[in-house]
């Protein structure tokens, strides 16, 4: 009972988790520029971030090590600071953006700037950390990312013709403006196979002492739950394709702009609901962002960690998140565009998966760390996948933001 239960909410938190500004926002920008044509890459990613998802949850299970943790015991610290480097940065530029994101969604609720609320998110997440258990955070604000549904209520009040929505699925040529369709790609890419999704996964494991007994709990939750958060990314390109486009809306270049795709359809409760669903799911990211830059970094130095610790025994971990999310709330605070940066975050984030993957790939390959729980052909195809894809996206992504980036 208690395993059918962590698959329960494993599912609830993939839905305040995997929808946060960046699915949002580029599912949105995909919808309204280029109608259904866009489905396949967020299939894709929900696709891969399955299959590194249920990794990592049996890489923590059987070995009782995290990510970063393996990695550096594997490689050597030398080895791990540059993909340490490489994850904080972008950590810390999709943090900003989660910010971001919070600030708009207050902005909206209260006609105030968003600037003037990012240091008041970034406060109210900290006593979150600071007060709260891992329990609250995986669980108890997810929960209240079920207002995400939303999203698939419209899509299918909407009745969209479901032969183009399947049709959309499989990888077309863009019919036009061919650049900023690449580079939407790779966002919604970046924005759905997000190291910190899946590294912040097997910490919260360990948090929650997994055991070999859980590897069935891990699998039902990845393959369940990044699926039913997939489907909620799909459904908000379903609205937005059928409302911003008919509006003339096929560049979302502006937060206030996201609104209007739920107004036609529940009329003011569209707005309330976009505007609950946007902070709560932004907040929830803000929340497991935060984590996961001081898990990194207390993991990568050999530290004490752990959100069910007291502050005081883990000083460095809670240094850390305090540390980051006030840096991450400055750009926003001075002014910068959370939706630009969202995007550009996104992108950067599809370009970073080799550097965090490849150890991950010798890990799940070592019997030293995982038994006779290795991966299998598929699974290290799957891998394989993921890092080809990586190195693709690290090419192409800075010519992507110069030419097609909003």
């Amino acid at each position: 009972m208690k395993k059918v239960l962590e698959i329960s909410l494993g599912v609830v938190t993939s839905v305040g988790g995997f929808l946060e500004v960046g699915s949002l926002a580029t599912a949105a920008q995909a919808g309204a520029a280029f109608h259904f044509q866009l489905i396949w890459a967020i299939a894709l990613g929900t696709i891969c971030i399955i299959f590194l998802v249920e990794m990592a949850g049996r890489f923590a299970a059987v070995s009782k090590h995290t990510i970063a943790d393996g990695i550096r015991e594997r490689f050597g610290f030398n080895a791990f600071l540059w993909p340490l480097l490489a994850i904080l940065l972008v950590n810390f530029l999709v943090m900003a953006a989660e910010i971001g994101g919070v600030a708009i969604a207050l902005e909206l609720a209260t006609g105030i700037g968003f600037h003037w609320w990012a240091m008041l998110a970034a406060f109210v997440a900290w006593l979150f950390l600071w007060k709260g258990t891992f329990g609250i955070i995986e669980k108890g604000v997810s929960m209240l990312g079920l207002v995400t549904l939303c999203f698939v209520v419209g899509a299918v009040m909407l009745k969209p013709h479901w032969g183009q929505v399947v049709a959309g699925a499989v990888p077309t040529v863009p019919n036009h403006d061919a650049t900023n369709y690449w580079f939407i790609a790779v966002s919604i890419l970046g924005a759905s196979i997000s190291p910190y999704l899946f590294m912040f996964y097997s910490s919260g494991a360990i948090e929650d002492r997994w055991d070999e007994s859980y590897l069935g709990t891990n699998r039902a939750i990845a393959a369940m739950g990044m699926t039913f958060g997939g489907t909620i990314s799909v459904s908000v390109l379903i609205v937005a394709a059928l409302v911003l486009a008919p509006h003339g809306i096929e560049q979302v270049d502006d937060y206030h702009q996201l609104p209007l795709i739920l107004i036609p359809i529940f009329g003011f409760w569209g707005f309330v609901l976009f505007t609950a669903s946007l902070g709560i799911a932004c907040f929830g990211a803000v929340l497991e962002v935060g984590l996961q830059q001081a898990y990194l970094v207390a993991q990568g130095f050999g530290w004490t960690w752990g959100e069910n610790e007291k502050p005081r025994d883990n000083p460095g971990f809670s240094t850390v998140y305090t540390a980051a999310l006030f840096l991450s709330a400055l750009p926003i605070a001075v002014g910068l565009d959370p939706l630009r940066l969202t995007i550009f975050s996104m992108a950067l984030t599809a370009a970073s998966l080799p550097l965090s993957v490849i150890p991950f790939l010798f890990l799940l390959n070592d019997e030293r760390y995982v038994g006779n729980h290795r991966n299998g052909m598929i699974s290290n195809a799957a891998v394989l996948f993921v890092i080809a894809l990586g190195f693709a996206l690290a090419v192409v992504t800075i010519p992507l933001q110069i030419f097609g980036g909003t």
